[in-house]
């Protein structure tokens, strides 16, 4: 496995972790962690034995705080920000989005600005009771970035959106869960184990039919229904195929529990 600097990365039994690793800055996003996240989800989508990834932080009171401002400003020049935006936060947010297997956010502690976004990005988010979410960019005078204004107002509508957005409000876990923004709330202590265990669930499943799946709700929002229809008979067709199929429909007519091998 590589080596990164800026994040701790570990495969066993088919989970991929991935954990940001700079406490010191309440793990913002440099560009250094942004490549190696990026680099870390290349590695987890080429690597066959990898059925599912789990992305975390070190530490107890920050997943990720957003971007590094330092690195950004500390100069006192403000560079183009599409610039970082194009060439380091929009590859990992796709990276997230295209990889063919479930990514669980174990958010363990607050996400900000576009930490929010990243985290908003993973297909299942499970947080610890203290974690809280926040789109909190207009406290600075910026805008929503890093997806936000794609992923947000599809889940929580456009109003809900607009005032999140534009009051930059912290949610805590059983607000952000009310509102659907995150799928479980479990105890601090319970929050690693409850992640594997879903992984767990993910690493057992029919790897290929998840990737589809994830493909199509990628797809659905900006497709017509004819346009879906299409896409699930195509898809349909690719999944059959697959041995975890074959494996599949065999164990439920002789009544047994299916093993999937992910291909």
């Amino acid at each position: 496995m590589t080596s990164f600097e800026n994040i701790i990365t570990s495969n066993l039994s088919g989970i991929y972790k991935i954990t940001i690793n700079r406490i010191e800055s309440h793990n913002s996003l440099s560009k250094g962690l942004l490549t190696d996240l990026k680099n870390a989800f290349s590695e987890a989508e080429n690597d066959k034995t990898v059925r599912a990834i789990i992305l975390t932080a070190v530490g107890n009171k920050a997943f990720c705080a957003g971007a590094d401002l330092k690195e950004g400003f500390s100069s006192g020049q403000v560079s183009k920000m599409s610039d970082s935006l194009i060439n380091y936060y929009n590859p990992v947010i796709k990276a997230i989005r295209d990889i063919p297997k479930p990514v669980i956010c174990a958010l363990n502690g607050i996400a900000a600005g576009a930490g929010c976004s990243i985290a908003l990005a993973c297909d299942i988010i499970i947080a610890a009771e203290s974690a809280s979410l926040s789109q909190i960019f207009i406290k600075i005078g910026l805008i929503p970035d890093a997806g936000a204004s794609y992923f947000l107002p599809r889940i929580v509508g456009t109003r809900k959106a607009f005032e999140l957005f534009s009051s930059g409000k912290i949610l805590l876990a059983n607000e952000c869960l009310e509102l659907g923004l995150i799928n479980s709330v479990v105890k601090n202590e319970e929050l690693e184990q409850k992640a594997q265990e879903m992984a767990n669930s993910y690493a057992e499943a029919p790897t290929v039919a998840i990737g589809l799946i994830k493909g199509m709700i990628n797809k659905s929002n900006n497709s017509s229904l004819d346009e879906m229809l299409a896409l699930e008979a195509e898809n349909q067709d690719k999944a059959s195929l697959t041995h975890d199929a074959g494996e599949g429909i065999m164990a439920f007519l002789q009544k047994r529990k299916a093993q999937f091998k992910g291909k």
